[in-house]
């Protein structure tokens, strides 16, 4: 009881504040202190700027000759879409109306591993758990961000063709900024410090600004609406991916720092990124954003109680 106390703990330390600045996002949308017009250019600079400055200040300085663990990478990605192929066969036959089943798919198999799961990573395992997350994070975002665009273009225009939604992923922000990192990860040449410290700037407003649009955009009585389509992708993301995540990897023969690896980044909550595309690509945000919350809330139980059922068995 002790241990699992612990954990939860620990699990609360790193989703405690998340929650705090989503409920203040709420509150200063109630005092008309945020207003849609924020929102919407908030989102945007987020989706444009600032999350691809995190996501390539991060990739750039990870060491790919160090770091690099192909068969945990490779295993991630393959999963990855078995999860993805599974959430769109369960959308197509459970989520009304269709404009939502990208929406909901994208939030039951995009984690949050670029905020979340590196500190569960960090805290861990320490720096080894830290630089062996960080490449499996930079191949798996870029994963994630395609098969977002293609379940997001797929649901909102039904009749697009491969070549706008090749375009779409090409021209996607966040793809760009982990691309334009992977040179200097490969070489190891260093960026030039007014490069690093403005970059920083950038990356540090990204997780703040994205909740608190994410918080204002919250619509208690949509949420009530769209409770269904909600839960069906929060039984995805808590359950459905991490079960079947976890399980081959054990088949697989992963352990120890491995295998935490892959149990910690997958367990993370929906991406509050997941809101900013839904937003920036005309889907249903207040959905998304319902979404970012309640598995927020169930991961800080589900990932507890993962963690200690594997430490218990000494898997991790």
């Amino acid at each position: 009881m002790s241990s699992f106390l612990q954990t939860l703990a620990f699990s609360f330390s790193i989703t405690g504040p998340i929650f705090v600045v989503l409920v203040l996002g709420i509150f200063l949308s109630r005092r008309q202190m945020i207003n849609d017009n924020f929102i919407d250019v908030g989102s945007r600079l987020v989706f444009n700027v600032t999350l691809p400055a995190l996501l390539f200040i991060s990739i750039s300085r990870t060491s790919i000759e160090q770091s690099a663990n192909l068969p945990l990478i490779g295993a991630g990605l393959l999963l990855t879409v078995v999860g993805y192929v599974l959430l769109e066969l369960l959308a197509a036959k459970t989520v009304q109306p269709a404009a939502d089943r990208g929406v909901v798919v994208q939030g039951g198999f995009r984690s949050n591993m670029g905020i979340i799961g590196l500190a569960y990573c960090f805290n861990a395992y320490g720096d080894a758990g830290l630089a062996g997350a960080s490449l499996y994070l930079g191949a798996v975002t870029i994963l994630y961000n395609v098969l977002a665009v293609i379940t997001l273009s797929r649901s909102l225009n039904r009749d697009q063709g491969l070549g706008p939604t090749l375009r779409g992923i090409a021209r996607n922000p966040l793809i760009i900024g982990i691309l334009l990192g992977v040179p200097f990860a490969w070489s190891g040449v260093q960026l030039p410090q007014l490069v690093v410290r403005t970059g920083e700037y950038f990356a540090q407003m990204t997780l703040p600004l994205a909740l608190l649009c994410a918080g204002a955009s919250l619509n208690f009585r949509a949420m009530r609406s769209d409770m269904r389509s909600a839960l069906i992708a929060s039984a995805g993301k808590l359950l459905l991916v991490p079960l079947l995540t976890i399980g081959a990897g054990i088949a697989l023969g992963f352990r120890g720092l491995e295998l935490g690896i892959l149990t910690l980044m997958t367990s993370a909550p929906t991406a509050a990124a997941s809101y900013v595309m839904a937003r920036a690509m005309g889907g249903n945000a207040p959905l998304a954003a319902n979404i970012v919350v309640m598995t927020t809330l169930g991961s800080l139980l589900t990932t507890s109680l993962t963690v200690t059922l594997l430490h218990g068995l000494g898997l991790i």
